[in-house]
């Protein structure tokens, strides 16, 4: 009696989906042959989004660009292969899995294999943080793609109503093709480059994908059985429309070969269901194991870093980050903690108006000690700190420098006092690593009094709370509280220049590299180029000295940049190259940029 109302309840909870979604009777019979109907092999529209989708986002991986990645979710196709297999679960349909099964193996295979052909074709193949994100997933990727499955099988067997079908594929591919690409392009650093560290990330993309589809595929079996989307009349319709395709029939001539294969080929019979089931388990037993093991590791290696930095962090900005009256005095620009020899290893950073000393840095040890009640000599601090120029040591240049003009000074005199005065207090600015300090300019005018430009060579932007310090250090070492200070990061740029073998003209599609080089370094005469060229080992004579000449006669001729630019570095490559990088000037120690004179627009009026 009980296990009747419960069956009662669960079919008036069917019954309630359908309405309030709108599904009739009429439009489960449309899903499920739409569905069925997309799987199909023959479809060459299909063929040709996989491929292109696989390009977009392979690219878009190695360029580390989101946007791009972004663009392969959109037309992604795996949509159909996905929900067939829901479908059929919740079905019990094995000649609907089995179609899809297939289909969802051949998209893969070959979205992996044009993502190896293309990735062995580039001339680079750097690890991006777009790669890198997909090559260890944890629970927050698991549970987008059980949104994406739950949502994606909503959506398909909706009305459509406005923009409501690009629902599916987008929340399909956010969580499928990126991670093909990310197996595709660890199979080709595995054969060209590494095959430890590419067959890593093959290990890891495969994981990542295969997660998610089993939690895609489970999210969407659950949506179709509440649906009760193989009611009996949809199911006649099925089988009358599976007698007429050819695919289908191909399929049901494989499982004739199967004992109880009469009951197989109908759909919701028991030994189909089973059948499926255990199918689904033996296949997701192994990876989901791992992938819960990998998992459980990384949460609670995260977990226990966060605490950590949690802790010293909260420890340093409490007892050490700020003077007794209250100003800012350090932060910390990088943080992080390794376990060595049974020790745990606090490795911190700090940009700093005044620097700690042997007492403080172990009274900071015994706290962290305390606060993660480990003993004192189980943890060992290695203290980094990066000085910025003192209000004292300000004052002093200053006071060198000041002469007092018996007569009222010009105009110019003004000027000349005025730069002199921002190059005491910019002279000796040191900015946190790995930024490095380029050149600055003071301009003033009418609008603004005072505006000071920093341009710094860095791979990554100052955080927020780095350039807050230095820009309060600035301002309090000029003494002008209302100057205005802003930071202009140049990138390095690297490349490679390929040649054909024993030639060394420069090819019409390897110019764009050197035209944002030489522009780069054209604007910035602080920088540098450092090159390296190669040779294969097949080729006659030194075509790479050629190589050289011709890289340079370019650059000299379109973007004017004198031999004095170069830093020539031994070459290591045995292929027709040429590796191109921009590198800040090594200046003497004692020397720093200077404010530039010819920055300085407008008069100083009193």
């Amino acid at each position: 009696m009980q296990r009747l109302k419960i069956l009662a309840q669960f079919s008036r909870l069917r019954r309630w989906f359908a309405q309030n979604l709108g599904v009739s009777t009429l439009r489960k019979e449309q899903v499920y042959l739409d569905i069925a109907q997309s799987v199909t092999l023959t479809d060459a529209s299909y063929w040709i989004q996989v491929l292109f989708s696989a390009g977009i986002a392979t690219l878009g991986l190695v360029l580390n660009s989101p946007a791009v990645i972004i663009g392969a979710m959109l037309i992604s196709p795996l949509m159909g292969s996905i929900l067939a297999n829901g479908l059929a679960l919740a079905a019990g349909d094995a000649i609907l899995a089995l179609r899809a099964l297939v289909n969802l193996i051949l998209s893969c295979g070959l979205a992996i294999s044009f993502a190896v052909v293309l990735v062995l074709i580039l001339p680079f193949q750097e690890m991006t943080d777009e790669i890198l994100a997909r090559t260890q997933p944890n629970l927050l990727d698991l549970v987008i793609a059980l949104f994406s499955g739950a949502v994606g099988a909503v959506a398909i067997c909706k009305e459509a109503k406005g923009v409501v079908t690009s629902i599916p594929g987008v929340s399909i591919a956010v969580a499928l093709m990126p991670p093909l690409c990310v197996v595709g392009y660890g199979i080709a650093t595995a054969v060209s480059v590494s095959p430890g560290s590419g067959l890593a990330v093959a290990r890891g993309g495969g994981l990542l994908f295969f997660t998610n589809l089993v939690a895609i595929t489970f999210m969407a079996m659950l949506v179709f059985l509440v649906l009760h989307i193989d009611s009996f009349p949809v199911r006649e319709r099925v089988r009358l429309w599976r007698e007429t395709n050819g695919e289908s029939i191909w399929m049901q001539s494989l499982v004739a070969r199967i004992p109880a294969s009469e009951r197989l080929k109908r759909i919701g019979s028991l030994p189909s269901r089973l059948l499926l089931i255990l199918m689904t388990i033996s296949l997701t037993s192994i990876p989901l194991y791992q992938s819960y093991n990998q998992l459980s590791d990384e949460i609670s290696r995260k977990q226990q870093e966060n605490q950590l930095r949690n802790n010293a962090t909260e420890i340093w900005q409490k007892n050490f980050g700020n003077f007794a009256d209250g100003k800012v005095r350090s932060y910390i620009s990088q943080l992080s903690f390794r376990e060595q020899k049974r020790k745990l290893v606090a490795q911190l950073q700090v940009v700093t108006s005044q620097v700690y000393t042997e007492a403080e840095r172990e009274q900071y040890k015994q706290l962290l000690s305390a606060k993660l009640g480990r003993p004192l000599e189980s943890i060992s601090l290695n203290l980094i700190q990066i000085p910025i120029a003192s209000s004292e040591l300000l004052a002093t240049k200053v006071s060198e420098k000041t002469i007092k003009p018996e007569p009222p000074p010009t105009v110019a005199q003004l000027q000349s006092s005025f730069l002199n005065a921002v190059e005491s207090a910019l002279d000796s600015l040191i900015l946190p690593l790995p930024a490095q300090l380029i050149s600055y300019q003071a301009i003033t005018s009418q609008v603004t009094p005072l505006r000071i430009q920093i341009a710094y060579f860095s791979p990554r932007d100052l955080d927020r709370d780095g350039q807050a310090l230095l820009v309060e250090d600035i301002r309090s070492q000029l003494n002008y509280p209302t100057a205005e200070v802003n930071f202009n990061r140049i990138a390095p740029i690297a490349g490679t220049v390929t040649f054909a073998l024993n030639q060394a003209q420069i090819a019409a599609n390897q110019v764009q590299l050197l035209d944002r080089l030489g522009k780069t370094v054209q604007q910035n005469p602080k920088l540098q180029i450092e090159m390296s060229s190669g040779q294969a080992p097949s080729e006659v004579g030194t075509p790479a000295i050629g190589r050289s000449v011709a890289v340079r006669n370019y650059l000299q001729t379109k973007w004017q940049i004198k031999p004095d630019r170069y830093i020539t570095k031994t070459a290591t490559a045995t292929q027709p190259i040429v590796q191109l990088k921009t590198v800040l000037q090594k200046t003497p120690q004692n020397s720093s940029p200077s404010v530039q004179q010819d920055s300085v627009e407008g008069e100083l009026t009193r």
